[in-house]
């Protein structure tokens, strides 16, 4: 407190269990001297009721002490993305203002919440289950299309609260399924409301809008040689997946080199979540994440028509 005092500072990280004045008790002061200030509650305590009260008092991001190197490395990228956009408009919430962000890491982290959201006089909620999506409310709507109303809020607050395991599930999809149909969606909407004169034709949808139209696909990254060559729908970090996805083609491309096997055509990895494809054609490599209920005859099936698609 006294380092607060005096001087300036951006970010703060507090440890819930403290001597003295534990985390809550300092977050919450910090809350009303500093509102500026991002504030970050690190523990080793996996509580809900301290996870709740820490969200209730304005905490950016409610973090368990990572104890990976995979989870240092989140943690840091949740740190950059909360300092790096703090002039956006937007939403106040986790690792970001982003509402997708909040969604997706609370689905990450295999949390289980119901997520408040407000714009204005407007009020929704989304419940998460383990990870999953299993209900959304705004106004009269439910499940899905409460959903989609909810995303195309640009700004607003959340608040977060208790799981409630006895709630009826109405969402059936997977949250990176809906979080893709829900971006098509507003961005089709988005194009529509730009045409300025009657009559004006619709815009074109883009090569990337055909590829996550295709039925199954989750999400989808192309990749092209040099600078600015990478487009991707439905994913959350398309840097990493991408670095990923080059690193195991070449990998298994010097396989087949090595076995005189021929020229590499696909890689398919089957997975309990989802499945993943990656491919090559011409200059542009590929990686298309499936649905798990598909088999593996439908998956080469439907990635042979997005291979076309890309190329017409």
């Amino acid at each position: 407190m006294a380092l607060l005092e005096s001087q300036p500072f951006r970010l703060l990280i507090c440890d819930l269990k403290m001597p003295k004045m534990d985390g809550l008790q300092v977050l919450s002061i910090v809350r009303r001297k500093y509102p500026q200030l991002r504030t970050v509650a690190l523990t080793s305590i996996p509580d809900e009721q301290f996870r709740s009260r820490a969200y209730a008092l304005g905490v950016d991001l409610f973090w368990n002490k990572p104890g990976t190197e995979q989870e240092v490395r989140m943690f840091v990228e949740c740190l950059e993305s909360l300092l790096g956009r703090e002039s956006d408009a937007g939403f106040r919430g986790v690792q970001s203002k982003s509402l997708v962000d909040i969604i997706q890491l609370e689905c990450i982290s295999q949390s289980s919440s119901v997520l408040r959201i407000t714009n204005g006089p407007l009020t929704g909620r989304i419940w998460i289950q383990d990870g999953e999506l299993i209900d959304a409310e705004a106004g009269e709507l439910r499940a899905e299309a409460a959903f989609q109303k909810i995303l195309s809020w640009r700004a607003g607050g959340f608040e977060t609260f208790p799981a409630e395991p006895s709630r009826p599930r109405t969402i059936f999809k997977s949250y990176n399924g809906l979080l893709l149909e829900t971006a098509q969606a507003l961005d089709e909407a988005r194009g529509e409301a730009t045409a300025t004169s009657e009559g004006a034709p619709k815009a074109a949808n883009t090569p990337m809008s055909q590829l996550s139209q295709v039925e199954g696909v989750e999400f989808v990254l192309a990749m092209k040689p040099g600078q600015g060559g990478q487009v991707a729908r439905g994913l959350e970090n398309p840097e990493r997946v991408s670095a990923w996805a080059k690193e195991t083609l070449e990998g298994f491309r010097g396989l087949g080199d090595r076995l005189r096997a021929g020229a590499l055509e696909q890689i398919a990895g089957l997975g309990l979540q989802r499945h993943v494809v990656l491919a090559r054609q011409e200059e542009t490599e590929f990686c298309v994440g499936w649905k798990h209920t598909m088999t593996l005859g439908q998956i080469r099936e439907m990635m042979t028509k997005v291979l076309a698609l890309w190329a017409s």
